[in-house]
């Protein structure tokens, strides 16, 4: 059995790795990895993405990508901050709460103690309701609407199921009076490479996986005498099963005669673009935090990432670097804005926050990639599965963040792509 692979970021990857020569992967840009890719210029190293950290409850996963980079791994422990009124809090928010004024932490635990305990109908209810008034619209709130760019109410509270943890009452109201607490307990410590970013798990994955054909962008799809013919206008591959991990899009786009009802469904998911802004300075000192989030709307980005902080190798001696995190709407006026534009923005906004000097940025860049967050919109469960019934009787299999179209984290994705291998085999 030949295994025709769409799309050759962490998922197709995975997928090929176990697959071995049974599988060839389909890639339409000239390197792999999707979000999963560092840039390595003037001594600087960026994960174009943002940092892209290892880490899961399921340790099979976080085994399997250690194993992937071999002696190029170390790990780090989390010390992320969230920006709130001038001063770095501690997260989560709910275990920072001594770092707050005590107006601000009363009212953040004293909402907790007496939080609604009505059934939730939306996710911000459901924030309302999990941590009280006074966590759920200092940070919760704002934050979620910056990074969804979608009104808290009009997202369904399903998707937060095991990814935002309910905190243990006594770790509330310990961090409330200063006692120290570590919440999401499974990200603390984590894994990453010494050197070449996250792309170094990329290419790890792609020395164990011969056939990798770059620069194919599939625009056709069909099937014929029961293989599947994959093409670029130029050249057909054929295959006897296709897996898709590109996004949903893209692959409907390449298929013919889509019923209405499925495309008015795929017209109606919707997700979040990413940009993210690439900065050196020519100074050896910044903050020594892994991220800092900032639910602030006056701010343009919600996150920074400090590449040093993972890995000394990932700046020049006497350097340093931040990378500011940006998600748009496509076709928004952010996401119109010119790389200079953003540029310009991000460096002011962080000097006038004291995190740089402007007047010792030595290097930037700018990365957008179209795809990078699902929306979970109050028609997202009908649409999605309206799309993937039509996908699944065509006996395309779909296996990855934006082929399933789901929030999936790097763990998710080695996992998916590990089970679908086995599956795939048994055949």
């Amino acid at each position: 059995m030949k295994v025709g692979i769409l799309g050759g970021g962490l998922t197709g990857l995975v997928l090929a790795y176990h697959l071995k020569d049974k599988a060839e992967v389909l890639e339409k840009e000239n390197e792999c990895g999707g979000l999963c890719r560092s840039l390595k210029e003037d001594g600087f190293t960026f994960d174009y993405g943002g940092a892209h950290i290892i880490f899961s409850r399921d340790k099979k996963a976080v085994d399997f990508m250690r194993k992937v980079l071999g002696s190029n791994c170390r790990q780090g422990r989390r010390e992320n901050k969230i920006f709130y009124k001038g001063n770095f809090v501690k997260y989560p928010f709910e275990n920072g709460l001594y770092d707050l004024s005590p107006e601000d932490r009363f009212e953040c635990l004293y909402y907790y103690l007496i939080k609604d305990s009505d059934k939730p109908g939306n996710f911000k209810q459901w924030m309302y309701c999990t941590f009280g008034k006074g966590i759920a619209e200092k940070y919760l709130i704002p934050y979620n609407e910056k990074i969804w760019k979608t009104k808290a109410e009009d997202l369904s509270l399903k998707w937060a199921s095991g990814r935002v943890p309910e905190p243990p009452l006594q770790d509330v109201i310990k961090s409330a009076v200063g006692v120290p607490t570590e919440g999401y307990t499974h990200q603390l410590h984590f894994y990453y490479p010494k050197k070449g970013g996250i792309g170094s798990l990329i290419s790890g994955l792609e020395k164990k996986s011969s056939r990798i054909v770059k620069d194919f962008e599939v625009n056709k799809i069909r099937k014929e005498n029961g293989s599947w013919l994959a093409s670029n206008k130029k050249i057909s591959k054929k295959y006897d099963l296709l897996v898709s991990t590109i996004p949903l899009f893209d692959l409907l786009g390449a298929l013919e005669g889509i019923p209405e009802k499925v495309q008015d469904a795929l017209d109606g998911l919707r997700y979040n673009c990413l940009i993210t802004v690439m900065l050196g300075i020519d100074s050896p000192k910044l903050l020594d935090y892994t991220a800092v989030y900032f639910p602030d709307k006056e701010v343009v980005f919600h996150r920074l990432g400090f590449p040093r902080v993972f890995s000394s190798n990932n700046v020049p001696d006497g350097r340093t670097s931040v990378v500011a995190e940006i998600t748009a709407m496509e076709g928004s006026s952010l996401w119109k804005m010119s790389d200079k534009q953003l540029e310009k923005q991000v460096i002011d906004d962080l000097d006038s926050l004291n995190v740089i000097n402007k007047k010792k940025i030595c290097f930037a860049k700018v990365k957008r990639f179209k795809y990078a967050y699902v929306i979970y919109d109050k028609d997202y469960y009908r649409n999605i599965q309206i799309v993937k019934e039509f996908v699944k009787k065509q006996g395309i299999i779909l296996c990855g963040r934006f082929a399933e179209f789901e929030y999936l984290n790097m763990d998710d994705c080695v996992n998916r792509a590990s089970k679908l291998a086995q599956k795939i085999r048994s055949l």
